[in-house]
Formats: C-alpha cells, sequence, structure tokens
C-alpha cells in the first residue's frame, strides 16, 4: 500500500468510527494470550522500553517503525535476543497502524510526533504508551485526551514514577498530615548541558525519511548538528522535557490538582548561546487555590547533579543539597525531600533533636520524623499498563494527567514567549483571558500535511 493509500485508509477509518461512535477492541486478549506491540521511534529511549517490553513473556514484538532505517538493526537485534524473533520493520508506522493484530503501540518519538501519533493510534483502534512530555502543546494534550476517551483507547504516559511504591507511601503520608498544612511546594530542575556544537546544512541521508520524521512540523533545512531537544520547531525544550517528571510528582503528591490559576516566568536564553531558541534558564511561580509552586530550571550548574543511579534502587537517600532533582513539599509541620526515579523520601520536623533513623545521611539538627527509601517505577509502570489493556481500567499516568502536568510546563514556556509576563490562566477553557498574544501559543500557527491535528478527533 502506498502512502497515499495509506492516508486514504485512515481517514477514512476515522470517519467511520466518528460516524459509528466509540470504536470496539479489534481483539479481544484472552486471558494467557500475549499482547502483540508495536514500536514507533527506537531512538535510546524507544530501544530501551523496546528491551523492557521484550523481556516479558507476555508481550510479542511484532513491528519496529523509524523514519530512519539505520535504527533498526539495534533494535531488531533486542527483540531476536529476548523474544527470538524478528519484527516487521518499516519507516512508515501507519503500515504499523493498519495491522489488526496489533494490540498497542509505544510512541517513543520525539515531542513534536507524541500526541498525533498516539491519536492516530486510537482512530486506528491501539491502545499507547506514549513517552513524556506527553504533548507539545496545550491545544494537542487536550485532543489526546479527547481521542482516547472517545475511542476507548488505555494510554499511559511515560511518567514512570506515578507505579513507584514509594511514591503512593509519600502521598498516604502528605494526607496523614505528617506535615501539617502544605502551603509551598518547591520542584527543582538544575543541571549542565553541554553547548551545541556549530554544523551546517548537509543532504538527507538515504536511510532517512525526513519528511516522515518532521511530521507536523515545520522542514526546516537538514542540520545533523541541531539537537531538535532544543528547538521549538521540534520540542518544547530540554527543561520541561525533563522536569515535567518532577512537576507531574509534585502534582501526584498534591492530589492531582486542576490547573493553576497563575503563572509568572523569569529566565531564557542566559548562559547555552549557542542557537537554541529554547530556554537554558527557567524560573516559574505558579498559584493554585491551596499552595504556591516554585519551579527552578537551569541547564548551566556542574555542581547539581541528578541522581546516582547507585542511589536510585537502593536504600541509600540522596545528598538532598546537591540533588538536580528533587521535589520539596514544605509544610507547617515538616517538610518532605523527595527523589524521582528512585532515591526514596525524607520528613524533617521541626524539633531541632539529632535523632536520625538508620540510613540517614543528614548533618541538619532537624528530625528525621518518616522516610522511605525509593526504586526507579519502569516495571510496575509497564506491567500497569499491559495488566489495563486488559482489564480496560484506567492508567496509573492517564491521559488526563499527563495532559494537566504537560500544562504547567507550557504555561512556563507561553509566559517566556510573551515576555516574562504574570498570566492568568483559564482551566476550564485552557485559554488566557487577559493576554491574546498568549493564545496564540496554546497551538501551532499550522501543521504541515496531511499531519494536521483535528479540532475534532
Amino acid at each position: 500500500m502506498d502512502s497515499i493509500s495509506r492516508r486514504r485508509f485512515l481517514k477514512t477509518s476515522a470517519t467511520a468510527v466518528a460516524a459509528a461512535g466509540a470504536l470496539p477492541s479489534l481483539h479481544v486478549l484472552g486471558a494467557n494470550e500475549k499482547v502483540v506491540l508495536g514500536v514507533m521511534g527506537v531512538g535510546g529511549r524507544g530501544t530501551l522500553l523496546t528491551g523492557f517490553f521484550a523481556q516479558r513473556d507476555d508481550t510479542a514484538i511484532a513491528w519496529i517503525t523509524d523514519p530512519d532505517r539505520r535504527k533498526f538493526a539495534r533494535a531488531c537485534a533486542v527483540v531476536e535476543k529476548t523474544q527470538g524473533r524478528t519484527p516487521k520493520t518499516d519507516q512508515d508506522f501507519r503500515k504499523m497502524l493498519e495491522d489488526k493484530s496489533v494490540d498497542a503501540i509505544i510512541n517513543a518519538t520525539p515531542d513534536h510526533w507524541h500526541c498525533l501519533g498516539s491519536i492516530l493510534a486510537c482512530q486506528a483502534g491501539k491502545d499507547v504508551y506514549v513517552e513524556k512530555p506527553m504533548s507539545y502543546n496545550i491545544f494537542e494534550g487536550r485532543k489526546l485526551v479527547e481521542a482516547a476517551a472517545k475511542y476507548k483507547r488505555v494510554v499511559q504516559v511515560g511518567m514512570q514514577s506515578r507505579s513507584a511504591p514509594y511514591v503512593q507511601k509519600a502521598v498516604d503520608c502528605i494526607r496523614d498530615g505528617k506535615l501539617g498544612e502544605v502551603r509551598l511546594v518547591r520542584v527543582f530542575n538544575v543541571m549542565q548541558h553541554p553547548m551545541m556544537k556549530p554544523g551546517k546544512e548537509e543532504p538527507v541521508p538515504a536511510e532517512l525519511d525526513y519528511d516522515m520524521w518532521c511530521g507536523p512540523a515545520a522542514k526546516l533545512p537538514y542540520n545533523p548538528s541541531r539537537h531538535w531537544l532544543n528547538m521549538w520547531e521540534y520540542s518544547c525544550g530540554p527543561i520541561p522535557g525533563d522536569a515535567v517528571h518532577q512537576i507531574d510528582l509534585a502534582r501526584c503528591l498534591m492530589g492531582d490538582p486542576p490547573s493553576p490559576k497563575t503563572v509568572m516566568h523569569m529566565g531564557g536564553i542566559e548562559v547555552l548561546k549557542d542557537g537554541r531558541d529554547t530556554p537554558d534558564t527557567q524560573y516559574a511561580i505558579y498559584e493554585y487555590d491551596h499552595f504556591t509552586m516554585l519551579f527552578q530550571g537551569a541547564l548551566w550548574m556542574p555542581y547539581m547533579h541528578k541522581i546516582d543511579r547507585a542511589i536510585r534502587d537502593s536504600d541509600r537517600y540522596p545528598d538532598w543539597l546537591w540533588c538536580a532533582t528533587r521535589v520539596e513539599i514544605c509544610g507547617t509541620k515538616g517538610i518532605m525531600l523527595f527523589g524521582r526515579h528512585g532515591g526514596g523520601w525524607q520528613v524533617f520536623g521541626n524539633n531541632k533533636v539529632a535523632d536520625r533513623l538508620p540510613g540517614s545521611t543528614s548533618t541538619n539538627d532537624n528530625k528525621i520524623v518518616d522516610q522511605l527509601p525509593g526504586r526507579q517505577g519502569d516495571p510496575q509502570h509497564i506491567e500497569n499498563f499491559l495488566q489495563c489493556i486488559r482489564s480496560r481500567k484506567k492508567p496509573n499516568a492517564d491521559p488526563e494527567q499527563g495532559h494537566l502536568s504537560c500544562v504547567v510546563c507550557h504555561l512556563a514556556n507561553i509566559a517566556w514567549r510573551v515576555g516574562n509576563q504574570k498570566l492568568l490562566f483559564d482551566g476550564r477553557t485552557e485559554t488566557f483571558p487577559d493576554c491574546p498574544e498568549a493564545n496564540k501559543h496554546l497551538k501551532r500557527a499550522s501543521y504541515r500535511k496531511p499531519w494536521v491535528v483535528p479540532e475534532n478527533v
């Protein structure tokens, strides 16, 4: 089937489904039947996820798709090693969506493909595991939420810490009042990124379908030194693209509140002036109904470090002062220091007694009133997704929460793009009632046909 026929197929299918109502599952799984999966995008994270899913006895990886066929060999080797079979490959992910034997897809593409690829998968009757950040902009995120509901699809966002047991225990601790009244939340994403190396435009490699790679974004001249994560056209920026994990965890710890009422942003491109057009410095203040969230993001701090991998899956705690990705929940009785992707959490009280629990490395005089080591949540998150494919229950990181956590990131970006203004946000309409200029950044000014995210999904 050629590309025109595939477009006609998906357009016709989506129209028929819209007329008939919610799309029924194309394949009802038996209790012992394997979940058949396809993968969309096999860069570093996509290949890692392919391995995670392929290691399980209850899955079958049937497809590997990527616009760059040079990536097929490594991803296929992972499947061959674990499952003893070679998956089909194609540069056009729509071939995978046409396969009625495929139950679900893993979408590990760059940001600009997350929502549209997942919406098309929902329309084709596939469940979706989509990497974070779930959305490229606020409009696309809401459309994916609507598509998942309309076609009754299970969509799990790759915010895997929501499935880690230590997170729920932290939620219980806060809910039980051990911190008192929480009025302030501080979220950090501060570390060092390298400068982009200067480069020049080059011919597109024969192995790369660059038109497909660009998709809904503008087809800029091909430059292999241009890091897509640093460019607005393809990304919401390296700071929010990483910090959405901590922002989502902060929201989870606070009971998943709706969107904040206001945002104020400071920062911009202050240090890494290397041709990027997304900020390397972002400080934001968000006003919620009952608390304030302070966010600090920077890409030029060599003394701040992510939690060491040896600590992430151990009973040890990070050195909180130098922890680049921590969340602080500040209450009237105590403060919780929380680590993402493992690292656990500790609650410090206000009585100055050197009474420390085993394993503590704290040198301050505050008493540790509670603590719990952490482990990374990837295995549990994948398990939850596969269980929900069978049960049709809501997954731990459903698209509504994935969207709302991304909205927090997008609000900071939009505030910067309109000159670091303080903006009022209406979470019901997801618009800025007092700033028409900010509303222009809710979606792309234009989409490159045929890759258009429609108003009616």
